[in-house]
């Protein structure tokens, strides 16, 4: 239950001493909570739909815990992995396996005991479904994104962004015990929102991923070509996130809300593309912008999918 792991990190402070605290920290770091919050964001509102008002409190408590612990341990066992590839990057250097803050044994066998853990607590209180489905995400993002893909191939975090699609489908497992199509119309904003989301970080960083070998996409090829694909990707999108509407019988709030922010994710691609073709490079094209607006746009469009339902019992 994780998202391809390329949001930046907040450094962590080198321990003074082996405190306790600093200890706790430092596996905190280890899991990634930064990327925890982004598969918070579109698991929480998926429920509200699937369960078409308020979840049950104990079923959505126990599938945030559950669901973090999952994500958590995807995010230990990639830093396991990539220990090495995070200390030739300026991003990922100050990571805790990185700095021998944690040993890799700990980190391993944490991530470990975090994939046991909510895998078995989501069979034991939530049901057999999502609990499939959590380690699902798990496997395939250490097996198809870390292992397979992420050094490999400039499509790694096109399809390893599937790991982070997966919340969606365990919101809505976890309360409704079935798969359904409107969770999948959810699945698939994520799954095409992954990519421009983040080769606009990496075009930022493309000298830290070039330096460890990683093939991302602006890595490999022109600035002129990672913008359109931004741009188509940015359309699709949309567009998938305006089905919605048709799927799952929202009211007119959702689409209306849907338009007005895929209005403003396209302009801001679109314009980046224009730059490029006016001969902008670099730092001119200043593309983090675009990663905090996408950041923003996800956020608010899942608070639309949690409000919608909501009022669709007012209107009643």
């Amino acid at each position: 239950m994780a998202l391809t792991d390329e949001t930046p990190q907040a450094a962590p402070a080198p321990a003074r001493s082996a405190s306790f605290g600093a200890y706790v920290r430092a596996y905190v770091a280890l899991s990634k909570p930064r990327v925890i919050e982004l598969l918070l964001i579109t698991t929480i509102p998926v429920m509200f739909v699937a369960a078409a008002g308020v979840p049950p409190l104990w079923t959505a408590v126990a599938t945030l815990v559950f669901g973090t612990m999952s994500a958590a341990s995807a995010n230990a066992i990639n830093c396991y992995i990539d220990r090495d590839i995070d200390q030739e990057m300026r991003r990922t250097r100050r990571r805790p396996v990185a700095m021998e803050q944690v040993t890799p044994r700990g980190a391993m066998v944490y991530g470990l005991v975090l994939a046991v853990g909510s895998t078995v607590g989501f069979a034991v209180f939530v049901n057999l479904l999502s609990a499939a489905l959590s380690l699902s995400a798990i496997l395939f993002y250490i097996f198809v994104y870390t292992l397979l893909l992420k050094r490999r191939t400039a499509q790694n975090v096109v399809w390893g962004g599937i790991a982070g699609c997966m919340p969606v489908l365990i919101g809505w497992t976890a309360v409704t015990d079935r798969l359904d199509w409107a969770p999948f119309i959810l699945f698939l904003v994520v799954f095409f929102w992954t990519p421009p989301h983040t080769w606009a970080l990496a075009m930022r960083y493309r000298e830290d991923y070039a330096a460890a070998k990683v093939p991302m996409l602006p890595v490999v090829a022109g600035e002129r070509r990672v913008l359109l694909e931004c741009v188509l990707y940015s359309w699709a999108t949309v567009v998938v996130s305006v089905l919605l509407w048709p799927v799952a019988g929202t009211t007119p709030f959702y689409p209306v809300v849907a338009v007005a922010l895929g209005a403003l994710l396209l302009v801001q691609a679109h314009r980046l593309l224009a730059r490029v073709r006016a001969g902008a490079t670099g730092g001119q094209l200043k593309t983090m912008g675009f990663f905090h607006l996408s950041n923003a746009y996800l956020a608010l469009l899942f608070s639309a999918v949690t409000i919608d339902p909501l009022l669709a019992r007012l209107l009643a």
